[in-house]
Order: C-alpha cells, then sequence, then structure tokens
C-alpha cells in the first residue's frame, strides 16, 4: 500500500484530491467520503445491520482533517460528522483515478 503524498481539500470543486506517492491520484467528492466514514455513527457496533443514516446534503464540506497516526485521517464535516478514521487503504479504494 503506498502511502499518501498530498491530501488537497478543494472547496469549490468539494473535492478530495490524493496523491500517492506511488503517482497515483484518486478524487473524491466530499458527499461520498462522507457517506463511506468508516465509524460506529456510519456503520454501527457489531455484526448488526448500520444503522439508518440521515442524508447528506449536496453542499457537504470539510471543516477539518487531523492526522491521526501514520496510518489515517480524521476528517470533520460541516454536518458535525467527525468520528471517522479514513485509512491510506479506504482513501485508495474510493473516488475515482485521476
Amino acid at each position: 500500500m503506498s502511502w499518501p503524498a498530498e491530501l488537497r481539500f478543494g472547496r469549490t470543486a468539494r473535492r478530495l484530491r490524493v496523491a500517492f506517492r506511488d503517482g497515483t491520484q484518486r478524487d473524491i467528492p466530499y458527499k461520498e467520503l462522507r457517506a463511506a466514514s468508516p465509524s460506529a455513527e456510519n456503520k454501527g457496533h457489531g455484526n448488526g445491520p448500520p444503522p439508518p443514516q440521515a442524508p447528506i446534503p449536496d453542499d457537504i464540506d470539510v471543516i477539518g482533517a487531523h492526522p491521526t497516526g501514520r496510518y489515517a485521517v480524521r476528517i470533520e464535516f460541516s454536518d458535525g460528522h467527525r468520528t471517522g478514521l479514513y485509512t491510506w487503504e479506504l482513501l485508495a479504494s474510493l473516488g475515482g483515478e485521476v
């Protein structure tokens, strides 16, 4: 798994551009990023079904991002969600390749 060399949060486009050290890049819309949050709030606890989710607004924004160790970033969204840890592997699986 390649590590990111850069995370670029595009305010106007509402997309996260991730450039990995191996040269690949991913372009992830904020709405997709928010929907893919790996948090227990999103995915549920244990093996049960995930809890119902409130609709994600089209104009969702990222208001903060905080590195977590060397393996992930915690992203804060304008709807108040801030508990998901996005691993490099997860980010590499989202969005489209640039």
